[in-house]
C-alpha cells in the first residue's frame, strides 16, 4: 500500500526573553549553526536574526531577538525593543526563554510584553545546571501562573544542546501546514557583511571590560572577494569600530596597537572558518559621540531594518 506524503511544515518561531537568558545559544543549537553571537555579557544580541531550519518535510524561520530592556536608555534600546514587540506580530510559535537563576518580579518586562502575545508559547526553563533540582518546580510554576503557555521545556542550552533535538519536535508539533519560505539551502537572511561585523563585535565583547563592548558599533567599510597571486579565493575587509569617547578609542587600540591587533587576529581566524576563505582584515576605531542616539548612524547600523 502506498504511504500518503507527508504535509509539509512551515512557519516563524520566535524566541524572546530578558538580556542573557540564553536566546542565542538556544537558536545555534536549534539552527545547528553560528548564526548568533554569544557572551557572558548581557545586551550582546541587539538586531533581530533569523535561522533558517529545513528538512524533507518542514522548514523553521526561527528569529533570535535582543534581550527586551524595560528602560531604554537610547534609540539604540527603542530600535532593539521594536525587534522584540515586532515577533509578536508574524510569530506562529513563541519560544519565551526564562533563566532559572533569574529573579521572580512581579513587573518582569518579559511578562508585560508576553501579554500581547496570540500565538502559541513553548515556556522554556534554560540553565537548569546552574540551579538545585529541587529548586525547579516552584521557580516553574511560579513563571506557569504568570505566561500563558501550551508546553514547558527544562533545558541547558549550552551544556546540553542534545536536548534541543527533543524541542524541536515539539516545534514542529505546532508549525502550521504550509510553504517553504526560502531556498532549501538558506541559512539567514543577513548578508555575510553583517556576520562579519558581528563576529567582530562579539571579539569585542570578549576581550575589552566594563562598558567599552557598550559603547562600540562596528561598520564594515569594504567587503571584497579577490584573489591572491597564487589564485586563491581572498577577501579583503576593511572595519571601523566607532566609540564614543577619546578615552575608549585609546582602550581599544592598547600599547602600541597591541590590543587591537589581538582583537583582529581572533576575529580574523573566525571570519576565515566562517567564510571558508583566507581573509584579509584591517580595523581602525574611530569617534563618533552619541551614535546610540543618532538616526543617521543608526540607519547606518541596520538598526531601521
Amino acid at each position: 500500500m502506498k504511504e500518503e506524503p507527508t504535509e509539509f511544515k512551515s512557519g516563524f518561531v520566535n524566541i524572546i526573553g530578558r538580556p542573557n537568558v540564553g536566546k542565542s545559544t538556544l537558536m545555534n543549537a536549534l539552527v545547528g549553526e553560528r548564526m548568533s553571537i554569544i557572551s557572558h555579557k548581557p545586551q550582546t544580541t541587539r538586531h533581530r536574526i533569523l535561522g533558517i531550519l529545513s528538512g524533507e518535510n518542514h522548514q523553521i524561520v526561527f528569529s533570535d531577538t535582543p534581550g527586551y530592556v524595560r528602560d531604554p536608555a537610547y534609540k539604540m534600546h527603542q530600535a532593539m525593543n521594536r525587534y522584540v514587540e515586532g515577533t509578536l506580530e508574524d510569530a506562529d510559535l513563541m519560544l519565551a526563554v526564562v533563566d532559572l537563576t533569574d529573579s521572580l518580579e512581579e513587573d518582569h518586562p518579559l511578562i508585560e510584553v508576553m501579554q500581547a502575545n496570540r500565538a502559541p508559547v513553548i515556556l522554556i526553563f534554560n540553565k537548569k545546571d546552574k540551579v538545585e533540582p529541587d529548586a525547579i518546580p516552584a521557580i516553574a510554576d511560579w513563571w506557569k501562573a504568570r505566561i500563558q503557555h501550551t508546553e514547558v521545556c527544562i533545558i541547558s542550552a549550552l551544556k546540553e544542546p542534545e536536548e534541543s533535538k527533543a524541542l524541536l519536535e515539539l516545534i514542529l508539533k505546532y508549525l502550521p501546514v504550509g510553504p517553504a519560505y526560502f531556498p532549501p539551502d538558506q541559512l539567514t537572511d543577513r548578508p555575510e557583511r553583517f556576520f562579519v561585523s558581528e563576529i567582530i563585535r562579539e571579539k569585542l565583547f570578549h576581550q575589552y571590560s566594563d562598558e567599552i563592548p557598550y559603547s562600540c558599533e562596528v561598520g564594515i567599510e569594504s567587503y571584497k572577494e579577490t584573489t591572491t597571486k597564487t589564485g586563491e579565493p581572498l577577501a579583503r575587509i576593511y572595519a571601523v569600530i566607532f566609540v564614543l569617547r577619546e578615552t575608549q578609542k585609546g582602550i581599544i587600540l592598547g600599547k602600541k596597537g597591541m590590543a587591537i591587533k589581538k582583537m583582529a587576529t581572533a576575529a580574523r581566524k573566525e571570519i576565515e572558518e566562517f567564510i571558508q576563505m583566507k581573509v584579509f582584515l584591517e580595523v581602525t576605531v574611530k569617534v563618533r559621540g552619541n551614535w546610540r542616539d543618532n538616526d543617521a548612524m543608526l540607519q547606518r547600523f541596520g538598526y531601521g531594518n
